[in-house]
Formats: structure tokens, C-alpha cells, sequence
């Protein structure tokens, strides 16, 4: 593991930690390695009103984007579950594929331990940007 996947594993780590999810009880917790090397957390954030729920995925690409970012290369995600790896859910991943297919994940345990896959294995037979052009 490279110190950068480290660094990057661990913000995902620190970022769930700091989820806000007082009615699923789910923090997850999101860290975006963008092309120059900058590192971006992100965690979910729930609201009374279920459907305005922000993932950490999200919202940690929302802050990459407000500072500026617009190219990214990895990003790990982790939750509280233990005994198997837990991806984006559907929606996270096609915000995650407006910024490119070319995407490492990194899927977290708790204890720090991943599985890497892309985010094309993740999500097979996309729907793109390039389906857009005219």
C-alpha cells in the first residue's frame, strides 16, 4: 500500500466518524483523491426529511468541486459493517462517473483492511456525460 492510499484510506476512516446520521444509525464516510494528489472528505448527512439525506460520497465530491476540483483518481468508502466490503450505493456512483470512468475504489472495513475495484466494475454499461454530445 502506497503512503497515499494509506492517507487516503485513513480519511475515510476519520471522516465517518464525523457522519451525521441520528436516524439510520449508518455513518459512512468518504475521502476523494483528486489529480494533484489532494485528499477531500466527505461524510453522509441525514435530515428528518429522509429524502434530502446527502451519501459521504457526495458530499465529499460537492467540496471538491466548490475548491475547485474537477479530475479525480481514487476514493475510498467505509461504513460500520465489519465482515464484508460495502460499495457506493447506486446514485453515489453515477455522481462519481460525471467526473470520469477511470475512477480506483477503494472499499473500507472498519479496521482499515480494502478491497480495490474501479468505479466501470462498479458500474457496468453506464449512463455518461459522453451520451450527452451532440
Amino acid at each position: 500500500m502506497t503512503d497515499k492510499v494509506k492517507e487516503l484510506v485513513s480519511s475515510c476512516l476519520q471522516a465517518r466518524d464525523m457522519a451525521y446520521c441520528p436516524y439510520s444509525q449508518f455513518p459512512v464516510g468518504a475521502a476523494i483523491l483528486t489529480a494533484d494528489g489532494t485528499i477531500i472528505k466527505g461524510c453522509n448527512v441525514e435530515n428528518a426529511s429522509y429524502g434530502l439525506t446527502v451519501c459521504a460520497e457526495r458530499t465529499a465530491i460537492q467540496r471538491a468541486v466548490v475548491e475547485g476540483h474537477r479530475q479525480f483518481t481514487a476514493i475510498a468508502v467505509t461504513c460500520d459493517i465489519k465482515d464484508r466490503f460495502v460499495g457506493p450505493c447506486g446514485a453515489c456512483r453515477q455522481v462519481l462517473l460525471e467526473f470520469g470512468s477511470d475512477w480506483t475504489v477503494y472499499l473500507t472495513k472498519p479496521d482499515g483492511s480494502y478491497k480495490q475495484t474501479s468505479l466501470s466494475e462498479l458500474l457496468p454499461l453506464a449512463f455518461s456525460p459522453a451520451h450527452l454530445a451532440k
